[in-house]
């Protein structure tokens, strides 16, 4: 029995934050890296991962991390995405957004079935299907640990949330390094560019030399703090009553939704009060919060709980790969207008059919940073697939198991 070594909270941060600039200097000297917009904290996170599992293999240690500032750091993402959503934006998006969930619910039968094909044809417990489908890879980590107690009592199997989570874990691995190449293909194809003036919503651009280069202050980063703590306060308080409402919600998405609200009224309420949207230091808090979030999600994986899950989970995971791939190419790019945003959705979509949603998101940003802004998609992407999606995974989810 290996022994176990838990890493504390704010050493876990400290972390996390190393492997970032380890992964940002592997992307600099990798030129790959950087052309197939390789988050940073995706190449930090993955060789930390290795390392663990080489003192998992090596040494007979199991290193395990505290993860309590990771949520954390998920609700100031999230909640920096709705403050950046102005209603002109979403009424824009109103029909890609409908077009987008289409496009996911139709994939979410898709990938389900090549679940289903997948064990059937390599004479798997039918159990597996549900683990090897939306369970893991659209559900991810959390629907997982949600579901495996259900699907282990009704099929029999005792094993069903380690399958889960290896599933998940690799699914978020595949996702981190294929959304960005894909994009990259179709923006090189076709020769898209952004038509955006804008800022980018989350992080400042490589080349920070513009005007807002110096409008980064400890006044405006500690103002947008505020503004991001009472909104999250506000989600807080109004999660009980949404629950009560029958409906359960991450609080991830409570704090969207409120953020949305109040970014569209209180400024035209209070002219004069300062609001952080679209400012050069509501998108450094953003970007900070989605590396750090992605770099511990990342380094934390316990990639020797992979073993002894037999060759049968790489072939239908490579089967959901492939299929994800041509899907995006030959639909979601096409259905989605073949332009600019088109590609973008199409790295984040990525997330949403293999890993998560900050997954989804830190590709798309791996992609704009480098191309140009892209508002709409970063606004329709997280409704769909942190919200909308979730209702429907849950009825599919209950299909599979009767």
């Amino acid at each position: 029995m290996p022994a176990t070594f838990e890493v504390s909270g704010f050493l876990t941060f400290t972390l996390a934050i190393v492997v970032y600039f380890i992964g940002a200097g592997l992307n600099g000297v990798i030129a790959p890296l950087r052309r197939w917009n390789i988050p940073e904290a995706v190449t930090g996170g993955l060789l930390a991962a290795v390392v663990t599992l080489l003192c998992y293999r090596v040494l007979g240690l199991a290193i395990s991390f505290d993860l309590a500032a990771r949520d954390m750091l998920l609700l100031y993402f999230f909640t920096g995405i709705g403050l950046n959503a102005r209603v002109s934006d979403l009424a824009l998006g109103g029909r890609p957004l409908l077009i987008l969930l289409g496009l996911t619910v139709v994939y979410l039968g898709l990938q389900n079935a090549v679940a289903i094909g997948g064990t059937k044809a390599l004479g798997l417990p039918d159990g597996l299907a549900p683990l090897l489908g939306s369970v893991s890879l659209i559900g991810g980590h959390g629907t997982t640990i949600a579901w495996a107690p259900a699907i282990s009592e009704r099929f029999g199997l005792p094993n069903a949330l380690e399958v889960g989570i290896a599933s998940a874990t690799l699914g978020l691995v595949i996702a981190s390094l294929v959304g960005g190449p894909v994009a990259g293909i179709l923006i090189s194809r076709f020769k898209l560019r952004s038509d955006e003036i804008l800022a980018p919503m989350v992080g400042l651009p490589d080349d920070d030399v513009g005007p807002d280069a110096g409008k980064v202050t400890y006044r405006n980063i500690l103002s947008a703090l505020l503004v991001l703590n009472v909104v999250i306060l506000t989600a807080y308080s109004l999660e009980g009553l949404v629950e009560k409402t029958g409906i359960k919600l991450p609080l991830f998405v409570v704090c969207l939704l409120v953020a949305i609200v109040l970014t569209n009224t209180l400024p035209h309420a209070m002219p004069r009060m300062a609001w952080p949207a679209r400012t050069p230091a509501l998108a450094l808090i953003s970007d900070l919060s989605l590396k750090i979030f992605l770099a511990m999600s990342l380094m934390s994986m316990q990639l020797w709980t992979l073993g002894g899950l037999g060759p049968a989970l790489a072939v239908v995971l490579g089967l959901q790969t492939l299929v994800a791939v041509l899907y995006i190419l030959f639909v979601v790019f096409p259905a989605m207008g073949r332009d600019y945003q088109a590609a973008v959705l199409a790295a984040g979509f990525t997330g949403i059919s293999l890993g998560a949603t900050p997954t989804a998101i830190a590709n798309m940003t791996a992609v704009t940073r480098t191309h140009g802004p892209a508002p709409i998609a970063f606004i329709i992407l997280p409704l769909v697939s942190a919200f909308f999606i979730d209702i429907a995974n849950a009825l599919a989810i209950g299909f599979m198991l009767r």
